[in-house]
């Protein structure tokens, strides 16, 4: 994972990312941020818990505060929170205040340490029964929250999944928006292999004033050169 980083640097990229942390050598890519002087913009809380099962609210604070710690020697990179799945015979009402609390409390440990967490909406094509599948919806929680400990990702395939109108769901609240990830539709491959129109994507981005990362979270189709080429070319 290490070597990947350095891999990163030498293609020219300043930021990186990654999934779960407790299978990754900690001190090895601790060693590489330091030596290519690049910065990790978001790792995943872990394990994965809950935001809408009361009975897992501890667990997930626990979590957040866990995650904290072991990266904080990785430059305190934002943490990414999904949501869960839905919890049977519960209204949306009560997920909705559930999901609140639970961020409510994992914000309050974030909001200690100076760390930002990311809330990131996924899609049902991915996990049908998952709770937090819609941008408007990932925007309202992290409003209702009300810390600036708390921003969305913003997942250009996941929205594109779910037929969402990406200037429409994210007009006038781009400032709460932290992170945006790409993948070209369907299936989740560098942009220029699908049908999303990346000139467009860009300039919503753009017009919106969106100035933050853009993470490739995508399955390359070509060898990782020419992958990375074609998306530099398409995200201008």
């Amino acid at each position: 994972m290490d070597a990947r980083l350095r891999a990163a640097k030498a293609a020219g990229f300043e930021l990186a990312e990654f999934h779960l942390w407790r299978d990754k050598p900690v001190d090895a890519l601790a060693q590489a941020l330091n030596e290519t002087g690049m910065r990790l913009t978001g790792v995943c809380v872990d394990p994965r818990r809950s935001i809408v099962d009361p009975a897992e609210r501890e667990e997930l604070v626990t979590a957040v505060r866990e995650t904290i710690v072991a990266t904080a020697k990785l430059g305190k990179p934002d943490l990414i929170v999904a949501s869960g799945f839905r919890v049977e015979g519960v209204s949306e009402e009560e997920h909705f205040a559930n999901a609140v609390a639970a961020l409510r409390a994992a914000t309050d440990v974030a909001e200690e340490a100076g760390v930002t967490l990311l809330l990131e909406p996924l899609n049902t094509q991915l996990f049908a029964a998952m709770y937090l599948v819609s941008t408007k919806l990932g925007l309202d929680l992290v409003e209702a929250v009300n810390s600036p400990n708390l921003r969305l990702l913003y997942d250009v395939w996941h929205s594109a999944v779910m037929g969402e109108d990406m200037a429409q769901v994210l007009a006038g609240r781009i400032h709460l928006v932290a992170h945006v990830q790409v993948a070209d539709m369907a299936d989740r491959h560098e942009p220029g292999t699908g049908t999303l129109d990346w000139d467009k994507v860009m300039q919503v981005l753009t017009d919106l004033g969106y100035a933050g990362a853009i993470g490739l979270e995508y399955f390359p189709t070509l060898p990782m050169d020419q992958s990375i080429a074609l998306t530099r070319q398409k995200l201008g």
